[in-house]
């Protein structure tokens, strides 16, 4: 196997000086590297040794050992630079898109477009708007710097003018081709047409009553603001109602409603040659006269008949109803004897008999009761007409009975000491008399026994009972058509315990 030659590991040790030595030289021209690049591998060539006698020449890729760096440097020449290109020529950006007008009025033209369709290297700095009068070719520019959004509002117009719009992008290349509007503008407010908005409780009759205030706001749409008009019934209004009007709506008021106001109250809005229309009914209304007559056509038995006719002023409205009263002569107080009638005729009944009574009307509708009253100028006189009273005839009735027990006595139990009693009913007409007997013996006026007798309830008290007063206790109970008794049996028993010691 042949070693590794010494001569590699010399020529490792002598490139680091050859490398500094080529960096501290002066960099070439360009040019020169290319004709000093050939004695590089002469030099190099000493640097190896030839391998001993017997041993293998080294072979390649020893060489390839050197670091890359180091090798690219002493055997491969630098590449040569490029030239750099030559900046691109600066060109403008096409021609702006969709120029239209969004807006406009007497003063001022707004206007909108969209950015170019081709931009470019050199970007968009903004762009510059400019007018000039139709028929003319004196383009102005109107904004003094360059408008960076795609909108813009042309201010300080002349009304009625006649403007040629046109829009130009401008960038480091220039302008671009101006985007013109197709026709030239006229300065003036876009029509719209007019609408009258009447509100709901409006398109119906409007009712209010003498001497309210009326305050009515109907709103409206048009553009420019549109010339407002009223009629009332086909003509001019009245002093009295006052209108103001804005650009949104009219206010139709009166301070104080009379009857004279009511009509057909007709609004008109006009912008150019549009208009639009809407009528409003207004009713004022008050309250109704009386009846014009009242008039008592029958009297008979406890009946009065009365007939009357409309009111000449219904308050301007209709009639609802009518109320009628009565007065009794004597006190002369009036009284409400049918209220919200709807006829014109009427039946007074349950009239006193010799009574004279006088009637009244009034008249009713949505606001009220009339103030006033028509008083019939007849009277109702009702005549007391002779009557003989029969009484019917009646047979008494035979109410008289023996006497009878309802409810009988029952056999009680009680204690030495205390006190009981004995309780029975009895009925009878007349009014049977009541004994009370013990043993078959009448008890009489014993204070012992205390006897009561009330409504038919009879009772029997025994105080304190001592071991004799036990037995059998009758109650009879007699009258002039009979009797009946009824009996019980009283037990009166010894006490135990505690109390039987006492006694």
């Amino acid at each position: 196997m042949p070693s590794k030659p010494a001569p590699i590991k010399k020529a490792a040790k002598k490139e680091p000086a050859k490398k500094e030595e080529a960096a501290a030289a002066p960099e070439p021209a360009p040019a020169a590297p290319v004709a000093e690049a050939a004695p590089a591998p002469a030099e190099a060539a000493p640097a190896e040794v030839a391998p001993a006698e017997g041993e293998a020449p080294a072979a390649p890729p020893a060489e390839e050992a050197k670091p890359p760096g180091d090798a690219e440097a002493a055997e491969v020449p630098a590449p040569e630079e490029p030239a750099p290109p030559p900046p691109p020529p600066k060109e403008p950006t096409s021609v702006p898109l969709d120029l239209l007008v969004q807006d406009k009025n007497d003063t001022s033209v707004s206007i909108i477009w969209s950015q170019p369709e081709v931009v470019g290297l050199s970007g968009l700095d903004g762009y510059t708007i400019e007018v000039c009068k139709d028929g003319t070719e004196d383009w102005k520019a109107v904004n003094e710097e360059l408008q960076k959004s795609c909108r813009y509002i042309i201010k300080n117009l002349t009304t009625g003018e006649r403007l040629k719009i046109r829009v130009v992008a401008v960038n480091a290349g220039g302008r671009s081709p101006p985007a013109a509007l197709p026709e030239a503008v006229l300065v003036k407010e876009v029509a719209d047409r007019p609408k009258v908005r009447l509100p709901r409780y409006l398109r119906q009759r409007y009712v209010a009553n003498v001497g309210e205030k009326i305050n009515l706001t109907i709103p409206f749409t048009g553009k420019p603001k549109p010339a407002v008009s009223w009629l009332k019934n086909g003509e001019p209004l009245d002093k009295r109602v006052n209108v103001r009007s804005t650009d949104r709506d009219s206010i139709l008021f009166i301070r104080t409603a009379e009857r004279a106001d009511s009509g057909v109250y007709e609004m008109c809005v006009k912008v150019e040659d549009f208009e639009d229309k809407a009528s409003l009914i207004l009713q004022i209304v008050e309250l109704p006269g009386p009846p014009a007559s009242l008039k008592i056509v029958d009297t008979w038995g406890f009946n009065a008949a009365l007939e009357w006719t409309p009111p000449k002023d219904n308050g301007n409205t209709d009639i609802t109803g009518y109320t009628i009263q009565k007065a009794d002569k004597k006190t002369g107080d009036w009284f409400t004897v049918l209220d919200h009638y709807h006829r014109m005729n009427a039946t007074i009944s349950d009239l006193i008999m010799g009574n004279t009574y006088k009637f009244r009307v009034f008249s009713e509708n949505k606001c009220g009761m009339s103030e006033e009253a028509t008083v019939a100028k007849e009277e109702a006189q009702i005549v007391k007409i002779g009557i003989d009273y029969k009484p019917p005839e009646y047979k008494e009735r035979d109410s008289t009975e023996a006497p009878k027990f309802t409810t009988s006595l029952n056999d009680r139990a009680t204690t030495v000491g205390y006190s009981t009693k004995l309780l029975c009913s009895v009925r009878g007409s007349p009014r049977p008399k009541v004994i009370w007997m013990k043993n078959q013996m009448i008890i009489g006026d014993d204070p012992k026994y205390r006897q009561i007798c009330v409504q038919g309830i009879c009772s029997l008290e025994i105080r304190k009972p001592g071991n004799y007063d036990g037995g059998v206790y009758s109650c009879k109970a007699k009258n002039d058509l009979g009797e009946a008794t009824v009996s019980c049996k009283l037990e009166v028993k010894q006490p135990t315990g505690p109390d039987a010691e006492k006694k």
